[in-house]
């Protein structure tokens, strides 16, 4: 079952907050509302600092993705380059490590010395 809150209990609570506001009054005097606009001045500077900061990394991340996608384009575009004329050399090299017009003439030859 659920205990009921007394009025007795609740009123201590209450005691204490405006103790505590008796307290800063003593402390802070009339000073309070001075200290308070200056928090609530350094507060918003804060929070403008913080929003122009927040932009400023927005934009940095943009410029660096678009740097990222032209970087990872171009280096595409040179192993496109360089995959085709590596195949184009590896075709110069084997034909002519095997020129197959004159392996089939030597063939040809050959087949014929052997038939005579």
């Amino acid at each position: 079952m659920a205990k009921k809150t007394s009025p007795e209990k609740e009123k201590p609570t209450m005691d204490s907050s405006s103790k505590i506001e008796a307290i800063k009054n003593l402390i802070f005097g009339e000073n309070i509302q001075q200290y308070d606009s200056e928090f609530e001045t350094l507060k918003s500077e804060i929070d403008k600092k913080k929003a122009l900061l927040e932009n400023y990394i927005d934009e940095v991340r943009n410029e660096l993705m678009q740097s990222i996608d032209s970087l990872s384009t171009d280096v595409n575009i040179r192993i496109t380059d360089l995959e085709d004329s590596l195949q184009a050399k590896t075709e110069a090299l084997t034909e002519e490590k095997v020129d197959r017009k004159e392996l089939g003439k030597l063939l040809i030859s050959l087949g014929e010395k052997v038939s005579s």
